[in-house]
């Protein structure tokens, strides 16, 4: 298959060996019922061998709906999915599925959603705190508290369960350069601010960036937050300009086998019309800059 032609929503690239391993949202099913997540693989970013599925519920998930955002991450020797999912009478949340294999099976790993079972979140990340400690970063949902955060909670060494309660790191509003509160039926006469797919990137000389899209004058947007001490526990403050400001959205970072920076999001922010995208990025002193 060709990029162009994969309907996914939330890619994530993970690079081993030369291989380029592309995870995403089912975009047909992504907003009503769903059973499965999968895989493509490659070596240049443009032709793909897949889909080939990783994880499928075969009656036993307790899930059934709103299978979202698939990440790996590799920890300790094992590949672990974080991955967003939903039933009808339970909130949707975060739960962490592992393998031998970036190819699968995935199978459950936590005890369910790993995120605060009366909270609606989703979108959860992978971070190593400089001192070790294993964290997820998530999203709690505008559609339970209005404006939404992005929270970090520690996990333990395992990463099967919750080590402690949830920090909000911030709020979407306080991107007061770029985000837009939009009107929705669930909050009459409030402006709702949407937080979506957080990702954290460590600079060459050691500031902590946290990717996270919201909504602006130009709808789905990329944009950066900044840890004032290099860390999760530090301080958050947001750029005033989008890496990525026109309809693209829920991205992250990596890096070929030669060194070279990417961005990846999904565009356009319209179903059953969004692809993945890749964008080189140039890294000056904490700044990262998207090329053409």
């Amino acid at each position: 298959m060709k990029t162009e032609e994969i309907n996914i929503r939330d890619p994530f690239i993970y690079v081993e060996d030369g291989v380029y391993y592309l995870y995403g949202t089912r975009a047909k099913t992504c907003w009503g019922p769903a059973d499965g997540f999968d895989v493509y693989w490659g070596t240049d970013l443009e032709n793909w061998e897949g889909p080939h599925e990783i994880f499928h519920n075969d009656g036993s998930f307790w899930a059934d709906r709103n299978y979202w955002a698939p990440e790996l991450h590799k920890y300790r020797g094992k590949y672990y999915i974080f991955a967003s999912f939903k039933n009808e009478t339970e909130c949707r949340g975060t739960q962490i599925l592992i393998s031998d294999n970036p190819k699968g099976p995935f199978v459950p790993h936590s005890d369910g959603p790993v995120t605060p079972r009366d909270w609606e979140c989703l979108d959860g990340t992978f971070y190593v705190s400089k001192d070790g400690t294993p964290y997820m970063v998530f999203c709690h949902e505008w559609v339970q508290i209005v404006d939404g955060t992005i929270c970090a909670i520690p996990l333990t060494e395992d990463l099967k369960a919750a080590a402690g309660e949830p920090r909000v790191l911030f709020h979407a509003s306080e991107a007061v350069g770029w985000t837009k509160g939009r009107e929705n039926y669930r909050f009459p006469g409030k402006a709702t601010y949407v937080t979506d797919g957080p990702f954290l990137h460590r600079c060459e000389n050691g500031e902590l960036l946290l990717l996270w899209s919201g909504f602006g004058e130009d709808g789905y947007a990329e944009a950066i937050a900044r840890s004032d001490n290099g860390d999760i526990t530090g301080n958050w403050t947001q750029d005033e300009t989008p890496l990525f400001e026109k309809d693209g959205g829920h991205g992250m970072i990596f890096q070929t086998p030669d060194g070279q920076l990417y961005l990846t999001l999904h565009s356009p922010n319209k179903t059953p019309e969004e692809r993945p995208k890749f964008y080189p990025l140039i890294e000056r002193g904490g700044q990262l800059v998207r090329l053409p």
